[in-house]
Parts: C-alpha cells; structure tokens; sequence
C-alpha cells in the first residue's frame, strides 16, 4: 500500500495510459506558489518570456495557482505585479489558494481566521504593507484583523474576491490544493479546492483530467499519473516552478534564486 500511494497505480498493459493533450494552437503555463517572494516571480517570468518566445507563434497563456501571500517578505509587491500582469495580458488568470481565502476573511474581521493567519506569515504580509512591526507584535487577534483591514487596499481585496477556484484547459485542470475524489467536479467546494491535502495526494484514482496543483510542498516536481504538484517551497527553497503544457508535451521552468 505504500508503494501504492507514493507512486500511483500502474496501468495495466490491455490499457495504456491516457494522452493528455491542451487544445490545439494553445500554449500553457502554470506558475505554483510563491509566497511573498516578488524576486522569484520576476525570474520566473522572464523564464517564460524567453521559453515562450523560442517555441514560436502560440496563443499563450500564464496560471497562477494561488497563494500569492504570506511567508516571503514582499506580499504586497508579488500581488501587485501578478494584478498588473492580468491587466496587461488578457491570457493571465490565477486561481485563489487558501492563503487569499485567509487574508479575506481577516479583512473582513473574522478573528477566528487570524491565529492561522499569523502562523502561516501573516506578520510577513502586514509589514509588506508597511503596518509597524511593534504595532504588529503588540497586537492581540481582535487588533490583527483591524490591522488588515486598514492596511489592505481596497483594490487588492477586490482582486483577491474575484480569483476563480479553477481553470481548465483541454484535459488538464489548473487548481490550487486538489479535488475531493469522492465529489464530481461540479460538486467540489471552495475548501476543497483551496484546503484539500491528504485525501486528494494519497489518492491514485483517475480524475478524468490532470490535475495541476501546488498547496503541498515536495522536492522537486510531484508528478503522478493523475495529478503534478509544482509547489517546491519557493519561499524557503528560492525554487520557484512553472509547468510548460501544449499539446501532448509538458516541461518545466524553475528559479534557482536563494532561499529567503
């Protein structure tokens, strides 16, 4: 059973496994998490850029798949340059990760989320915007989220309440933490998509689409035969991963920045 789940179901050899294929004349990138860190996204940008750019002609386009903030030191920057890109580039979409679903509920005053919002960076987030680290300190749970509510541009917020919780193209499905597997699609919450753990990478059962995820920090890339995690710890590691997706080829881009 261990094996089972550290490497997935094999095929049988009466079925081969399926080719996953992104529709045709379109190019796919998809970036996972990055934390806070802006010095890793710019890289991994230009990566793409200059990928995009030796493939030749495509109609590209760029998933973010979501926890834009906390832990790295510059939140506010990395949010910032990812809202801009989408007004840039009409092909950029990202997708909300449950550390946008935290920052929201904080703003909004609900204090139950802020003792998770300080464990996970929340400190980190606030002074990004320029909140007063004494202030930050000194602050009990029921000052904290007064603190992001006045620290938080109204824009920002706006843009974090519009992420979708998914993005799909051809057989692939773009999506922060995972699916229930015991739920079709269109019955999948909000906390499935952004919270799930466990339950979705320890399960090897088919889909019906590849899904690519991060949440759940591994190594180096987590591909499976269901599923390809590419959250590598960018914040910690300074390793920043993107997965190249068209047609039936898929490959991948990475930082190689130092850790934060």
């Amino acid at each position: 059973m261990v094996l089972k789940r550290l490497f997935g179901r094999k095929p049988t050899a009466d079925i081969p496994p399926p080719i996953w294929q992104i529709p045709a004349g379109q190019r796919f990138y998809a970036i996972g998490d990055i934390h806070g860190r802006l010095d890793l996204l710019n890289d991994i940008i230009a990566r793409i850029d200059a990928d995009d750019a030796a493939r030749g002609p495509a109609e590209t386009h760029i998933v973010f798949l979501g926890d834009l903030a906390d832990r790295g030191p510059d939140s506010r920057g990395v949010i910032e340059r990812v809202m801009a890109l989408v007004e840039e580039r009409p092909l950029v979409r990202c997708v909300g990760g449950n550390h946008e679903d935290l920052l929201l509920s904080c703003h909004s005053g609900d204090v139950r989320a802020a003792p998770t919002f300080h464990r996970v960076g929340g400190r980190e987030t606030m002074l990004s915007y320029g909140v007063c680290p004494l202030d930050y300190d000194d602050a009990g749970f029921d000052t904290l989220v007064k603190i992001v509510a006045e620290a938080v541009p109204q824009t920002h917020i706006d843009f974090l309440s519009d992420l979708a919780d998914w993005v799909r193209a051809g057989d692939y499905l773009f999506v922060h933490a995972g699916l229930n597997p015991n739920k079709p699609l269109d019955e999948q919450t909000r906390g499935d998509l952004r919270w799930i753990r466990r339950e979705f990478t320890e399960d090897d059962s088919d889909h019906g689409l590849m899904v690519i995820h991060g949440h759940t920090i591994t190594e180096q890339v987590d591909e499976r035969s269901n599923r390809i995690g590419i959250d590598t710890g960018a914040y910690a590691t300074g390793r920043l991963t993107a997965i190249g997706l068209e047609g039936a080829e898929r490959w991948f881009l990475a930082t190689e920045g130092a850790p934060g």
